[in-house]
C-alpha cells in the first residue's frame, strides 16, 4: 500500500496570527472536516470535533479562537484547548486533546495529511 499523498490545506500568507480555515479531506473514504490555525507565527491543524461530544468547534462559521486568540474554544460547551498542542484546559472534557491532522509547510504552502488513527465519531 502506498503512503497517503499530502493535501493542501492553505498558504501561509493567507493565516495571519490568530486566524484560522476550515478544510475538508477524504481520508480512507471518509470526510473528515478539520481546521488549521496559525498561533504566533505556527502553524496547527486539528479535525473539527470537540473531544466531549462529536461536534463541530466553530462558534461562529470559521471562528475558532477566543476573542483574545488565547485559545481554541468549542461553541457548545465552552471548553477551551491550547493552541499548539490540542489539549482541553477548561470545560468537560478536561485532559483530553483535539485529534491532530500532521501538516509541514513546503515553500508558502501548508500541507496536512489524515490524521491516524482517525477519529471514531468523525
Amino acid at each position: 500500500m502506498m503512503p497517503p499523498m499530502p493535501f493542501p490545506i492553505a498558504r501561509t500568507h493567507e493565516l495571519l496570527p490568530g486566524r484560522t480555515k476550515k478544510f475538508l479531506v477524504d481520508c480512507d473514504g471518509r470526510e473528515i472536516e478539520g481546521f488549521v490555525l496559525n498561533a504566533g507565527g505556527a502553524f496547527h491543524a486539528y479535525v473539527n470535533r470537540c473531544r466531549h461530544v462529536p461536534m463541530g468547534l466553530d462558534w461562529v462559521e470559521n471562528q475558532f479562537f477566543t476573542e483574545d486568540a488565547q485559545f481554541i474554544q468549542c461553541a457548545t460547551h465552552g471548553a477551551y484547548y491550547l493552541p499548539e498542542t490540542g489539549e482541553c484546559v477548561a470545560g468537560p472534557p478536561c485532559g483530553k486533546s483535539l485529534v491532530r491532522v500532521p501538516i509541514r509547510i513546503d515553500g508558502d504552502l501548508i500541507l496536512g495529511e489524515c490524521p491516524q488513527p482517525l477519529p471514531d465519531d468523525a
